[in-house]
């Protein structure tokens, strides 16, 4: 077995800056990583920064931000974000500097536990034990097989009395379907990407999970390799897109191919970060997201080829069909994957953009009140200030009742975006109840609930989050303490030194 006195699970950007963090402070640290890239969605298609409030940002998020910068000559913020390749570049640089130990190919096959302590991680290169663990992944996968409490999805408005949780009300918007599209095809079966069965009610908490995707890196360059039809395309899986067109040129609707995929050159070099914009997007609503957080390996792969076909089908569907305005495909047409980009993944991304999965119990929980009342938070080791910002949840179907029949309507739920001032978050929601482990601290799956989860989830907080882990890794390890006893006080002093901001 190798013994190190720091492992952390997932080289997310949270991963990599817990890592580093504990490395630089002289710890025998290794990352497991269960593919066989860093950066989780920094460098695998979410090139665009989710920033929020600039004045937040510290720490090690800050020093990614320079890095960036200075990878292109630029002042930091120039650009909305990286290229992955060199995102993923800088990752790679951070973690060779500190001496960590990167380990590809090393999923969780099962953790190892001593009372209320993790003993060992089994992976398929090895065993791993260490003092303290941080479990990064997106899935929470460490956590849970350690025997931490945790939920997934949404919860009932009244669990905590969060009025933007549960079941959303189905109301226009721009990621909302527009009205009077059928969901049937002639014989009366269910068209392809619509859910079947009933929602909840309005309110209630149903388990659904933000709908996943991937973030497609595009450009228009002359080298651009060109968008083709998939061995496997299905040409009758996207009659409800051709629906879609059909209904806004009768409505007298331009759609644009920008507001589509999101075709901004918002990243250096001319490329672009394709985003889930509009009613039919690269966000996958046909719920299988929700099966995907406590999925095994096998249908978890199923799940996610399912949502990379998805992607790729997309894209061809938008630029070679028919029913497609001939202004959109043109547009389309003028883009395609960039050759330096996810060379070893068909120049698609490596990581599927997986929104929320499982979320820690904790002690401290944090919920929509926190947030949107910015309340104090004693032991603070970051701040947020990103909106609450849940994307669409389900596309489903239902009657609506009109004289004289009732007739049958695609609709798309749950998209939801409010606007918080900057808060504070607390460490007592990165680590478990001390009864069910002493030695894990978990800074993406955090203690939160669904709606509060919605503004935490984004990178930069994951790099400060992941920071600060890191840290407080190093703290229980190096003195042999429980993860929930180290010095708080001593920990933010470390983490204002470094840059990390704790209050405005």
């Amino acid at each position: 077995m190798r013994q190190a006195e720091v492992v952390v699970y997932g080289a997310t950007s949270a991963g990599v800056c817990a890592a580093v963090a504990a490395a630089r402070r002289g710890l025998d640290t290794v990352l497991l990583e269960p593919g066989r890239h860093v950066g989780g969605m920094t460098s695998g298609g979410l090139g665009y920064t989710d920033i929020g409030d600039a004045r937040v940002l510290g720490g090690m998020a800050a020093e990614f931000r320079r890095a960036v910068a200075a990878a292109y000559g630029v002042e930091p913020g120039h650009y909305a974000g990286p290229e992955p390749h060199v995102a993923e570049a800088i990752f790679l640089s951070w973690l060779e500097r500190a001496g960590v130990e990167v380990v590809y190919d090393a999923p969780l096959r099962t953790v190892v536990t001593s009372g209320e302590r993790i003993y060992s991680v089994v992976t398929p290169q090895g065993d791993y034990g260490a003092g303290a663990f941080v479990d990064a992944g997106y899935e929470g996968d460490l956590m849970a097989a350690a025997g931490v409490s945790y939920r997934v999805g949404r919860e009932d408005r009244t669990l905590h009395g969060e009025s933007f949780a549960g079941r959303r009300e189905v109301v226009p918007g721009m990621h909302n379907f527009p009205p009077w599209i059928s969901p049937f095809r002639a014989d009366g079966t269910l068209l392809p990407q619509v859910a079947d069965g009933p929602m909840a009610e309005v309110g209630e908490g149903d388990g659904g999970v933000m709908s996943y995707g991937y973030r497609v890196c595009l450009t228009s360059a002359p080298d651009r390799i060109p968008i083709e039809r998939r061995p496997g395309y299905d040409e009758e899986h996207w009659e409800l897109g051709r629906r879609l067109f059909r209904h806004w040129r009768e409505q007298g609707v331009e759609p644009r191919a920008g507001r589509l995929v999101g075709l901004a050159p918002n990243l250096p070099n001319g490329k672009c970060d394709g985003n889930s914009l509009g009613p039919f997007s690269l966000s996958v609503l046909d719920r299988s997201a929700w099966d995907y957080p406590e999925a095994g390996p096998g249908e978890r792969e199923r799940i996610r080829l399912h949502h990379l076909h998805h992607a790729q089908d997309l894209l061809y569907f938008l630029s070679h069909d028919p029913e497609v305005p001939a202004s959109v495909r043109a547009e389309l047409g003028r883009w395609g994957l960039p050759p330096d980009e996810f060379g070893d993944t068909g120049h698609l991304p490596h990581q599927l953009y997986v929104r929320e999965a499982r979320r820690m119990l904790g002690d401290r929980h944090l919920t929509e009140h926190d947030l949107v009342h910015s309340r104090p938070q004693e032991d603070v080791i970051a701040m947020g200030s990103y909106h609450l910002d849940i994307r669409e949840v389900q596309r489903t179907w239902r009657w609506v009742y009109e004289h004289p029949d009732p007739v049958p309507m695609v609709v798309t739920e749950g998209y939801l975006s409010v606007g918080v001032a900057p808060y504070q978050i607390p460490y007592a929601a990165l680590v478990p109840r001390r009864e069910e482990c002493a030695n894990l601290v978990v800074p993406v799956c955090v203690s939160a609930s669904h709606v509060a989860f919605s503004s935490i989830r984004m990178e930069v907080q994951y790099q400060m989050l992941g920071h600060a882990a890191g840290l407080a890794a190093a703290r229980a390890a190096g003195g042999g303490e429980a993860v929930q006893d180290i010095d708080v006080t001593a920990l933010q002093d470390e983490l204002s030194a470094a840059g990390q901001v704790l209050a405005l």
